[in-house]
Order: structure tokens, then sequence, then C-alpha cells
């Protein structure tokens, strides 16, 4: 797809290619980009489907003031979804003719392949968001309707969509692409097409998994379970003195418990089993880098997810994305921790419903401490964070008197700028994970939200307190859990 002049009154060009080329998804915000069919889904995916409600429509012709979240000067925002039928090298004359006779200023785009229509021939579905005149709204949609399929519009969302049920995060899936090997260049693995297969084989896994299924399994090749051996000798070695006592502790429990070692690749099954008995965390596959919304939210359900594929074996003491040596070496033995589990899980439901600017800075947070985290031990500075402990450099490096420790505080990491492709200038420094999770929960309540979320451990959902009676309710279970506690004392102080 070429989309051209998107800031212009009216779309200048617009061209449908062959349905091959056709198949990745493009989006356009200012810049353009171009991922793999599976990799986003488009809006309407992440608002129909996420809410279990069909898109706003008003009738064959007319479309609801609802669906009019800006108008300035005459003119209104809308967000529309069609669907146009493709063939090779057909230029889709008729829907340019629209947008230029109405003027429409085309300010977002999206596209991917949709399944066949009922005469066989392959459909792309668009979301677009455009600007017309409000006069012109009604006819506008009317001769859309004429040239394309399936109109329908879609209101903005006041508040961004979160998971209320554990089976909700299998829409919590979409990916950034930033670091994909099939896409960047400089990833060790770009060169490699044995490589880029097995790790789409992989990751198929994880796309295809369903909340409740079995957790799949991987049989790791010799060449695999050769680099996760170099990865774990070389990191083991410096544990003991790099490493906090937490996470020494959990290793230790792992290897003994878990099947940890040099000779194989641990499975999800068994790890997933391990931690859900030490604090309640799960995992789930991940099929790459998910956005810092999914992500996030899926912990708020002390759910993990965990890639199963591993780094390019040219490159074994880095990885510029999520890796099964980055979870499995440096996330799970923290997460086997009671406290860190905790301080994990709070990031994630202070995510819930918040806006992209506190999502930004919520997960710069989670950057320099669960991934980046430094922690005073002892006297000395010892490494909590996943990125560190998978990354026999950094962890070096961090360790050092090179770069910059700061104390850790919320409001001044939530802005601090960090580095995804070469060590941090600045790590942050807590006193302890207690203090971390008492400063984290003092910044979370200053989140601005018209609601409170409380995950209910008994239904693995999410309560959602937005009005008294349920406030008065969740009280009501604590008083009772406060009054098991104080019998518990009492029969203590009399025995």
């Amino acid at each position: 797809i070429a989309v051209a002049d998107l800031n212009s009154n009216a779309v200048k060009s617009f061209y449908l290619t062959t349905p091959a080329a056709a198949s990745g998804q493009m989006k356009t915000d200012g810049a353009t980009q171009t991922f793999s069919g599976r990799k986003q889904s488009l809006i309407e995916d992440a608002r129909r489907e996420r809410s279990g409600g069909p898109a706003c429509s008003s009738g064959p012709t007319r479309i609801g003031d609802e669906c009019v979240f800006q108008e300035k000067d005459g003119r209104v925002t809308i967000n529309v979804l069609f669907a146009l039928k493709i063939s090779s090298n057909v230029v889709n004359l008729s829907l340019i003719l629209v947008f230029q006779t109405f003027e429409a200023k085309l300010l977002h785009i999206e596209s991917r392949m949709r399944k066949k229509s009922k005469d066989d021939l392959p459909e792309l579905e668009f979301f677009m968001r455009c600007e017309v005149q409000r006069a012109d709204l009604d006819v506008f949609i009317s001769s859309l309707k004429r040239v394309a399929g399936d109109v329908r519009s879609m209101p903005e969302e006041k508040l961004p969509w979160f998971p209320r049920r554990m089976k909700d995060l299998d829409r919590c899936n979409m990916l950034i692409t930033k670091f994909d090997p099939d896409l960047d260049h400089d990833h060790p693995g770009y060169d490699d097409s044995e490589y880029r297969k097995r790790r789409a084989e992989i990751s198929e896994l994880a796309f295809t998994y369903k909340q409740g299924d079995p957790l799949p399994t991987v049989e790791y090749t010799a060449e695999e379970i050769s680099t996760w051996r170099q990865i774990y000798q070389q990191l083991r070695s410096i544990y003991p003195t790099s490493a906090c006592s937490q996470f020494l502790d959990s290793l230790q429990q792992l290897e003994d418990e878990c099947g940890y070692g040099e000779a194989r690749i641990p499975q999800l099954r068994d790890v997933s089993a391990f931690l859900k008995e030490k604090t309640g965390f799960q995992l789930r596959p991940a099929a790459g880098l998910l956005s810092a919304r999914d992500f996030l939210a899926s912990l708020a359900f002390r759910v993990f997810q965990c890639t199963q594929y591993i780094r390019h074996s040219s490159s074994p003491m880095h990885s510029p994305e999520p890796d099964c040596c980055h979870e499995l070496l440096g996330h799970i033995p923290m997460l086997a921790d009671k406290e860190f589990a905790q301080f994990s899980q709070e990031i994630g439901l202070a995510s819930l419903g918040a806006s992209d600017d506190d999502i930004e800075k919520l997960s710069t947070l989670y950057w320099f401490t669960v991934e980046f985290g430094l922690c005073k031990q002892n006297g000395e500075v010892k490494a909590y964070g996943a990125g560190l402990l998978s990354s026999y450099g950094e962890l070096v490096y961090a360790l050092s008197n090179k770069p910059e420790h700061k104390p850790f505080n919320p409001e001044e990491t939530a802005v601090q700028p960090y580095q995804d492709q070469t060590y941090q200038p600045v790590y942050f420094v807590s006193e302890s994970f207690e203090e971390a999770k008492l400063k984290l929960r003092k910044y979370s309540a200053n989140i601005k939200r018209p609601f409170a979320v409380r995950y209910d451990p008994f239904t693995c959902s999410m309560e959602v307190l937005d009005h008294p009676s349920k406030v008065q309710r969740a009280l009501s279970q604590m008083r009772q859990d406060l009054k098991t506690l104080q019998n518990a004392l009492e029969k203590l102080s009399s025995s």
C-alpha cells in the first residue's frame, strides 16, 4: 500500500497493489511503518472485539453525532472502517475520487488482509481517521458505501480499553516490531534465513495460544541448547557477586526444583507451575516484544508474558529484544520472590485505564526498576533488573563506577530518557524492594483515573471500583480479613 500527502486537504494518490504486497499492515502517524500481517491488530479489533460489542453505527447513511469526536471550524473528525475487494494491479479510482470530491483530509490509516468474501475475492480492510466538512458528512459516508463494503464508524474511546478477566489477555498481544529480525537490519539474525524461520515457528505457538490451553513446549535444537549453555555458564559465574540475595535464593530453588542448569532450556510449563506455587504468578507465551500497555496489563493479573525463542548464536551475551534467556534467567528468579512479585503487579494495576502519557511514564519506571534496577544490600549495590541479570557486559558495567547511580525517585525516574540499544548512562538504586513499592504506590495514586481497580484472586478478574457501593463491598471484605487476623493474634496471645 502506498499513501501520499496525508497532510494535504485531499488524498492525491492511493494505490492498491497485489494481495501479496498488501498483506502487511501500514500505519501512518507522521511516519510510515510496514509490519507483517499478524504483528498488530486493526483498531477495529482493539475496540469492537475487546469491548464485546459492535462498532458504532446508526443506519445505512447517517452517522450519529456520538461518532464525531472532534469538531472545529465547521469540519469534523471521524473514524471510518470499510472493506475493499482487490485484484492484481488495480487502482481504486472511485475511492480516490470520493476523498478528492469532499476534500477529505486523511489523518491516519491502517490496513490488512481480511478473510475472503463470499465470491472468494481477497479483501483489504481499512481503518481511516479523516476530517470532512460537517455539512458533507452524511453524503460522504453514503458515497463511501457505493465504492466500499461494510462501511461503519467508530467513536473515540473516553478511556483506553483494559482487560477485566484473565481470558481478556488473549487480546493483549500487540507486538512492537522495532527489533524484529525480519525487519531490523541490525538484528544478529537478519541475514540468517534458517534462524528467522525457526523464530517464526516458535512465535506461532504464542499466536495460537488461548488462555487455559496447556502451555506449549519447544523441542530445542542442539545449537539452541549450546547457546543457552554458554550464556548460563558465564552469567552463573558472576551472579554470586553481582545479583541481589532474593535472586540468588530463587535461582537456587529453580535449579533444585525446576530443572534449571546448563544442560537444558527450561520449559514454560514447568516454570509456570513453580511460580504459581511461590507467588501466584503464571506464564503465558508471547511472540515477541509487546506494547507497553498490553504487557503491563498482564502483570496486573500476575501473568508474565514470556518468549520461547532464543537469541542468535552469533551474539550470545546480548539480545536487542526479549528472548527465553532474558525471561528465564533475568525475570523468573525475581518473580519467585513474594515482595518483588507484588511490586510487579502494582505497576500493572496502575496501568489499567491510564492515559498514553501515563503508560509511557509507567513503562519507563518499569524499565529502570524491573529491567535495569539496582538495590543496596549489606552496604553494597546489587542488581535485581532482568536486563542486567541476562546481559554479562551490562551487568559488569552497571556495577562499576562508570555510569551514574541515582536514588530511586519515581517522579524523576518516570521521565528519565533511556537507551534500548546500548548501556544506560544512569541507573536508579533502591534502598529495598519495600521502599520502592511504597514509593511506586504513592506515585500511582496520583495517576488520574475516574476509578480504582482491585484484583480478585478468587475469580482472576479485575474489579473496577467506580461506585460507592463497590467500594463498600471491598471494605466489607477487608474488614472480614482483618477480623481473621485479629482472631489469630488473640489465639497466639492466649497460648
